[in-house]
């Protein structure tokens, strides 16, 4: 009897979470129609291009599991003291700036050929649904939702908790000309009061046209997407961005695979290569790159300039919180390729040949 009770209660306390707000909503309707019809989505769900195990060979989700949750944590998961930042204030960049201005983790303000875009924005203080689990570190967390400006595009590059931020989403829509975001995807957004009209909802290989003869494509990605247990019934991807003066990549969460080598062969060269860096793991190389990953990304794009981001704000991951800039400049300087390391906050001027960053992650 009282087994059943207590089946019941948690079954209704699930049921109660997963209901609220900050958890959007399953695709539906025409929405979900449209993914059934997609060539990516098999089986009940999206696909990536190749075999993506979300354990690679020789871990074990149980022993990953525990060393997560339980395992000795390294002394420098999280900073000792605060993150060097600067608080840019973003309503006063003039319109006929090209900027790139990194806001923590893998959310980034860019502005280029007079149009504005916010990229994955997580300005809450919290990167998960609740409070006080997943807290950013002292001085990454400066940016908050009032903070940003009137926005052309925000774009979307999949559905995890540290990549569409309800808080913030909700807080900035009346701000926002238009939402650009993978397929189903959309339906979390219209659940938080975004009209239908105003959603730019595509798959791999959709071309749009935006505001100032601006071009975006959505590409692949390799990675996995969900806000409730169920996973990959909304899509993740990548952007190729091509201006009248840029062409610039927005990397999402990916492992690497042969999509990077296809995209640099069909876009490349690319002035800027925005790529995750950051929060992976031997075992989970498959859906989050290791920094050589990164790297052999940044070579099959052809990009000039490489901004490595999704890290330093949150600890997602076991190892130390500034290994990943630690050794992607380090390789970078092997392979001679140009790293930007800005500082959270810190203008990043898209249109100069010199940029020079000091390593703020030693400090």
């Amino acid at each position: 009897m009282y087994l059943i009770l207590l089946t019941g209660i948690l079954i209704a306390v699930y049921l109660i979470v997963m209901n609220m707000p900050a958890f959007g909503t399953k695709p539906e309707g025409r929405r979900l129609e449209r993914i059934r019809r997609s060539k990516l989505y098999r089986n009940g769900k999206f696909q990536n291009i190749s075999h993506t195990p979300p354990v690679a060979e020789g871990y074990s989700t149980i022993k990953v599991t525990y060393d997560f949750i339980l395992g000795k944590k390294h002394p420098l998961l999280k900073p000792l003291k605060s993150i060097p930042s600067i608080h840019t204030d973003l309503k006063k960049i003039r319109k006929d700036q090209d900027v790139f201005i990194w806001l923590g983790h893998s959310s980034y303000y860019l502005q280029t050929d007079g149009i504005s875009f916010l990229v994955d924005p997580v300005l809450s203080e919290y990167g998960s649904p609740f409070k006080y689990f997943n807290k950013a570190f002292k001085g990454s967390d400066i940016f908050k939702p009032e903070d940003i400006p009137d926005l052309d595009y925000l774009v979307i590059t999949h559905d995890h908790f540290d990549h569409l931020d309800y808080p913030t989403v909700k807080s900035i829509k009346d701000r926002t000309g238009m939402a650009i975001v993978p397929l189903g995807v959309g339906a979390h957004l219209e659940r938080w009061g975004y009209r239908e009209e105003s959603l730019i909802e595509e798959e791999w290989g959709a071309q749009v046209l935006l505001k100032n003869n601006l071009k975006l494509t959505f590409t692949p990605a390799r990675h996995f997407s969900g806000r409730k247990i169920k996973q990959n019934n909304t899509l993740w991807t990548s952007y190729v961005l091509e201006t009248p003066t840029k062409k610039i990549f927005l990397g999402g969460d990916s492992g690497y695979d042969s999509h990077f080598e296809a995209i640099g062969r069909e876009f490349g060269p690319f002035d800027y290569a925005v790529l995750e860096n950051g929060q992976y793991d031997e075992a989970w190389r498959y859906i989050h790159a290791l920094p050589e990953d990164v790297i052999q990304a940044a070579l099959d794009l052809k990009a000039e300039n490489i901004i490595p981001v999704h890290s330093s704000k949150f600890a997602l991951a076991l190892h130390p919180w500034n290994e990943p800039l630690q050794k992607i400049t380090g390789l970078a300087k092997e392979k001679g390729l140009h790293i930007l390391t800005p500082m959270i906050g810190e203008v990043l001027d898209m249109n100069s040949k010199h940029h020079q960053f000091r390593e703020w992650w030693e400090e």
